[in-house]
């Protein structure tokens, strides 16, 4: 693979590389002013599949969770296909003030790096394809996918990866913060909603009647008090409290939300065992526990060696940027744990992400759309020489 990308490197026409820099940097910025909570993006579904049109891909369909779908034909679409993803979704509610601010070298708004600029990274490399007249070995699906963030449990990627799945050889995923790093294993993710119940009552006349609230604190401190492995690398995280009446009553009832993560599946299934034993340890007739899954997303990984790594890493290396290697939680987690070879690459560095304040920095743009256009066309060359017949 590293030879494909040194070819190509030296045959592509980069004369327009500042020009297609700015474009996905205008297209960021007006896919950034279209609210997407998760699932809440038909809005930025309908300018997407729109751009879509625009830039003359086939196939053009939009599904029941917003996912939007468009191919761009091989020179032998009997090959297998090399899908392109980025996420439309953000963290941020409806309402949120999506003002932009330019800063230097840097653009300041919420969800613009995680991940309007992905996203257009993705219609970017279409434009370019476009423009220099180059079509891929194989068939290119662009897939710009719904609900990644938080509760959204991925919904999108599994609902669109089992759509095309038996047509693909690979997944190229695109996080719009994340340029010199390489995805390469997805971690297991679990995520627990926990409901403690109780009878309530008057804060005074009933004093000393179990509390939902105070039965979660206690639940919270005993979990706080768990101690995972730091190799595999296990973490948890209680994200979100909520629950109770009013400040004058025991509490009826009240919840939390924890964010389980593992690199190794089986070390997860074992802080999850704690978690159950911290839960039984605590109930009683009075204080019950309903636990319910809200997030499932699955582990996953190809070797470093795998032609697609060493792909990732070469395209990053004509750049003169040292790669580094990474595992995390994103949509590529689904094709990996599928066993389908998959990496995850960045459109530019920023900061901030999931803040108000966040922001992208400009000059890297054109760097991570070189590394993107050369490894999407050399993972092609190498699809045609490996899948053929």
């Amino acid at each position: 693979m590293k030879n494909l990308i040194e070819k190509l490197d030296r045959s592509l026409n980069w004369q327009q590389l500042s020009q297609l820099a700015q474009w996905v940097i205008d297209q960021g910025l007006q896919i950034q002013q279209i609210p997407a909570p998760t699932f809440a993006e038909a809005a930025r579904a309908t300018y997407v599949s729109e751009k879509f049109t625009e830039l003359g891909l086939t196939d053009i369909s939009t599904d029941e969770v917003f996912n939007v779908y468009g191919r761009l034909p091989g020179a032998n679409s009997t090959l297998p296909a090399l899908m392109v993803m980025a996420h439309t979704d953000t963290v941020f509610n409806a309402e949120t003030d999506l003002t932009t601010r330019p800063q230097q070298n840097t653009i300041y708004g919420p969800g613009l790096g995680d991940n309007s600029i992905g996203v257009s990274g993705l219609l970017g490399l279409i434009w370019w394809l476009r423009q220099e007249q180059i079509r891929p070995e194989c068939d290119l699906w662009f897939v710009a996918t719904s609900r990644e963030e938080g509760l959204g449990d991925l919904g999108g990627v599994k609902v669109a990866f089992e759509c095309l799945k038996d047509r693909l050889a690979g997944v190229i995923n695109l996080e719009g913060l994340a340029f010199g790093h390489i995805y390469h294993a997805g971690i297991a993710v679990r995520r627990l909603q926990i409901t403690a119940k109780t009878e309530g009552g008057h804060s005074w006349l009933h004093f000393g009647r179990p509390s939902a609230i105070h039965g979660l604190m206690q639940l919270g401190a005993r979990i706080d008090r768990l101690q995972p492995p730091t190799n595999p690398r296990t973490t948890y995280n209680i994200g979100v409290i909520e629950g109770g009446q009013s400040v004058n009553t025991i509490a009826p009832s009240a919840s939390l939300l924890l964010d389980l993560r593992s690199e190794s599946p089986q070390a997860l299934q074992q802080l999850e065992r704690e978690v159950y034993d911290q839960i039984n340890a605590l109930k009683t007739d009075d204080l019950h526990f309903t636990v319910v899954i809200v997030g499932d997303r699955p582990a996953g990984m190809i070797a470093i060696e795998h032609p697609l790594v060493q792909g990732a890493i070469a395209a990053l290396g004509q750049l003169g940027i040292r790669a580094s290697l990474e595992t995390g939680s994103t949509d590529g987690n689904v094709p990996l744990a599928a066993g389908c070879p998959t990496v995850t690459i960045g459109i530019t560095r920023g900061g901030n992400a999931h803040r108000l304040d966040e922001y992208i920095e400009t000059a890297p743009v054109a760097s991570g759309m070189q590394q993107l256009i050369t490894l999407t066309l050399a993972t092609t060359a190498w699809i045609m020489q490996n899948k053929h017949g």
